[in-house]
Parts: structure tokens; sequence; C-alpha cells
């Protein structure tokens, strides 16, 4: 890759993930925040109980509309930009695919070791589930487990690589595989849990919370895959060569 195809990468992916965290935006105010509601008034009605009061800094209207949209933008902006990165870095390095299988595949890669992972560990929680003062805690272990998962992806790539001369690619992908997913559950069985649903909290609205949470990272996620690969084909794929002429061969395949 040349630093100007990176570059025009770059802002191809950021674009991307604009496009798709307004996808997702919506996803999160249809689906999501009818469950946030009904959680703060499960914790309102709670707090009442016991005698507590708070002063509201931000309205709920601006969370969730205006401060919604920031988190989601901005998060789809950072993470469009660092994936675009990945690809730039798979592209013609994990086997011989185009710009839209690669960007798929770093999308899948993206989504799995950077959210699902982490969400069957620790899984998004609405308002009033978990306890106030490990706050700090939980958020350190949350962004442990990414750390860690991405990582470990990372390493079962590196390790499948190394294995594939002696193993063929089908034996090395499965050793690597089976590696990854031992370490992924060591890694559950020795960080500690992150739940603490309050008693009385309704499992079913708790349930339907983190399935919205998992809509949102499917609908940007698969998204970003989609546009983000058909940007990178346009880029990346010259167009057909006046009659004549032939295209240069060198412009069809990036550099290594």
């Amino acid at each position: 890759m040349n630093p100007v195809s990176v570059r025009a990468l770059l802002v191809r992916g950021m674009l991307a993930g604009l496009i798709t965290g307004a996808l997702a935006l919506v996803t999160a105010y249809l689906l999501g925040e009818p469950h946030v509601d009904a959680a703060i008034a499960f914790e309102e009605a709670h707090s009442h109980d016991h005698g507590d009061g708070g002063v509201e800094l931000v309205s709920r209207t601006m969370q969730s509309t205006g401060g919604l949209a920031t988190g989601i933008l901005v998060y789809g902006v950072a993470l469009g930009g660092i994936a675009a990165l990945a690809f730039c870095v798979a592209l013609g390095r994990i086997g011989r695919f185009g710009p839209r299988a690669t960007a798929g595949l770093v999308a899948l890669g993206a989504f799995v070791a950077v959210f699902l992972v982490p969400f069957l560990k620790y899984p998004a929680n609405p308002p009033a589930v978990g306890d106030p003062d490990t706050l700090n805690q939980r958020t350190a272990l949350f962004f442990l487990m990414i750390a860690l998962s991405v990582l470990l992806a990372v390493g079962a790539v590196i390790l499948g690589r190394r294995l594939a001369p002696r193993l063929g690619n089908w034996h090395a992908t499965v050793a690597s595989g089976a590696a990854l997913v031992v370490a992924i559950g060591l890694a559950y069985a020795f960080l500690p849990a992150g739940d603490n649903v309050p008693e009385g909290f309704p499992a079913t609205l708790l349930w339907q919370f983190r399935l919205a949470s998992l809509a949102v990272e499917l609908v940007l996620w698969t998204g970003f895959g989609l546009v983000f690969g058909e940007l990178a084909e346009r880029l990346l794929t010259p167009k057909e060569a006046p009659a004549g002429r032939k295209a240069d061969p060198a412009a069809v395949t990036p550099a290594a």
C-alpha cells in the first residue's frame, strides 16, 4: 500500500463509519431507548422508596437525542478509521480476496473481537443494573476484555500463518481457532464477573436491552463491511481501459 492509497482508504473508512453510524443511531433510538426509559422508571421508583434524590445535570430528552447521536456517530467514525487501517494491513495477506471480501472479513473479525467476545463476558446493562460504587472497576474490566480479545485474535492469525506451511491452511486454521477459544475461555474463567442485577429488576427488560445492544452493533459492522467494501472496490479496482489500451497491471494488485 502506498501512502496515497492508505490515506484515501482511511477517509473512506471514516465516511463509511459515519454512514453506518447513522443507521446504528436509528436502530438504537427505536429499539434501545424504550428499554432505557423503562429501566430509568424502575430506578426512580426504587430511589424514591429509599428517599434518594438527585439533580438531573442533562435532561433525558437531550440524552436520548443529541447525546445518543454524538456518541454513536463519533464511535462509528473512529472505529471506521481504525477498521480501514486494519483493512490496509489485511488486504493481500489473508488470502486471495478482493477489496469487498476483505472488507467483509475485517468487519466480521472486528465485530467478534471488539464487541461479541467482550459482550458475552460483560454484557451491556441498562440503568439501575450494576453497583454505582463499582462503576470504575466494571469499566476497566470491560476495556481489559476488549484489549485481550483483540490481542488474542491477532495472535491467533499470526499462529495460523506460522502453522500453515507445516499443517496446511485448513489444519492451521482449526488449530489456531481452537487455541483462540481456549485462551478466551481462560480469560472468562479468571476475570471477575461484572453483573449485579438488583432484586426485582424485570429479566425480560434486561434481555431485551441486551438484544437491542447486539442489534446496534450488528447494524454498525454489517453496514460498514458493505459500504466500505464498495468504496474500497471502486478505489482499488481500476475501470476498464478504453478500446485499444490495456490497463496497467500494477494498478490492479496493491503492493504488499
